[in-house]
């Protein structure tokens, strides 16, 4: 279908696959977290190895996302979208089948081509089939299920090891991948429009090379570098990082110049919209993933929880952050995305304060209710900036570069959502190594995300006359 002579329609019905379609990637980013022990007993893994089996997944999927996204505007979106949930309910069943380490990382990076080929295409069809109120509407969602699952992925693990159902243990958490899978692929040729770009264009080969090339040195260098001790291969792919993005906007920059078709267009980082939103990703989502592996570790290995127990430690945050997402179109409509913005940050802002005083104070006696008041500002506040960023780094993007504009967004979402636990980890384990102390390590965690988000405020508010405030 061309976006240039038609104007394609997307139902309700299409629009809950394509959130379905969302949920199965963004769950598979933390439900692993919690079967990590169980596979070190079954699979005889090294702290190593453990550290690779979740690092796998992201790297595949940051270094995929921009190839993703060029070939949903060239092959159709809703194709590339049904192959992906084919790509991703196959590496989930050799993820639960695996015998040995090395195929479980083969099929978890295998889990992370296909989840880059659904996420871009889901936020492009959301900007080319939808108009108005009704495309406001349908991102809000989008962000309040993209929030959300990252909570169900750590109360959904606990629970299925807790029950052990059919005795698959740890497999559990990918099988279950399986039927939603498959009631995906068949109701989306049905429910779903097909959408591509106006003109097909050629993959920019050395673009995608340079990008897959660069993420991976940046997360494979900071995946492994706490475990090796910083040894001088970790300190090389780090120094790599920054040479090869040099290298890679150069390239982009010279096929741009060309009349070419570069992968991440330096033409939309022109667009102020675009940075603020590449800013957003950078601060706010390596500060929430960070969050969610200091907070779950504390209450595992500190306070002695179970997997399930922590995990229903964050139900709160969930429910709080799903409401919120229900409120961020009205909101957006009254005050501006800008002003939304700032106060999910003030309101998260404000629930970090008052979870340290609950840590400081309460500790070791903290439970899952203590937590219940500070959990629910903090998901309150989460969901209202993860529906701005959608909404201001889209909001200037031209609809012929839909899926590239938002292949660039996801990708820096899932390499900060990467870089988190390695950044507020680090902070963690030399607290904790220094002190001996979980509650020393999780309070300074804290507060280096508060500082953080302040950072974040502070963009915020230098950019408000170059990014688009008026409502919508």
């Amino acid at each position: 279908m061309n976006n240039a002579s038609q104007s394609p329609t997307l139902g309700r019905s299409g629009l809950l696959v394509l959130l379905a379609g969302q949920l199965l990637p963004m769950i598979d980013f933390s439900i692993v977290n919690v079967a990590l022990d169980a596979m070190s007993t079954t699979l005889h893994a090294s702290p190593v190895q453990l550290e690779l089996i979740v690092a796998a997944y992201g790297i595949a999927f940051a270094i995929s996302l921009a190839m993703g996204g060029r070939m949903g505007d060239n092959y159709g979106r809703r194709r590339v979208f049904t192959l992906g949930v084919v790509v991703f309910g196959l590496a989930s069943l050799l993820c639960g089948v695996a015998s040995s380490v090395w195929l479980l990382l083969a099929a978890r990076a295998l889990q992370g081509v296909g989840a880059a080929l659904v996420v871009p295409q889901i936020l492009a069809t959301l900007h080319v089939c939808l108009h108005g109120r009704a495309h406001a509407r349908a991102i809000g969602l989008y962000g309040g299920i993209g929030g959300l699952a990252f909570i169900i992925g750590q109360v959904l693990g606990g629970f299925l090891i807790a029950i052990d159902l059919g005795g698959y243990g740890w497999r559990s958490v990918f099988l279950i991948n399986i039927p939603l899978c498959v009631l995906i692929v068949l109701f989306a040729a049905k429910t779903i429009p097909e959408t591509r770009k106006s003109q097909s264009v050629s993959q920019d080969k050395v673009g995608t090379l340079l990008l897959a090339s660069a993420i991976g040195c940046l997360m494979i260098a900071l995946a492994l570098g706490p475990v090796l001790h910083w040894s001088w291969p970790c300190i090389l792919l780090l120094a790599a990082f920054p040479l090869l993005l040099h290298r890679l906007w150069r390239a982009e920059l010279a096929l741009e110049q060309r009349q070419g078709h570069p992968i991440l267009p330096p033409g939309l980082m022109r667009l102020n919209g675009v940075r603020f939103g590449l800013s957003i990703a950078v601060l706010f989502f390596s500060s929430w993933s960070g969050f969610m592996f200091a907070v779950a570790l504390t209450l595992q290995s500190g306070l002695g929880m179970t997997p399930f127990q922590s995990g229903n430690a964050f139900i709160a945050l969930g429910a709080a952050y799903f409401v919120g997402s229900l409120l961020t179109t009205r909101a957006v409509e009254k005050l501006g995305r800008l002003a939304t913005l700032l106060a999910g940050c003030g309101i998260q802002m404000a629930g970090l304060l008052v979870l340290i005083a609950t840590f400081k104070s309460a500790w070791p006696e903290v439970g899952i209710y203590s937590l219940i008041p500070a959990t629910v500002l903090i998901g309150f506040g989460q969901s209202f900036i993860v529906s701005c960023f959608y909404r201001i780094g889209l909001a200037d993007v031209p609809k012929d570069h839909a899926g590239a504009g938002s292949a660039m967004l996801s990708t820096v979402q899932q390499a900060a959502f990467g870089l988190g636990p390695m950044l507020l980890g680090t902070v963690y384990s030399q607290v904790l190594q220094k002190h001996g102390s979980h509650q020393d390590a999780v309070l300074i965690t804290l507060a280096a995300e508060f500082i953080l988000m302040l950072l974040l405020v502070v963009r915020a508010v230098l950019s408000r006359r170059k990014i688009q405030v008026q409502p919508g």
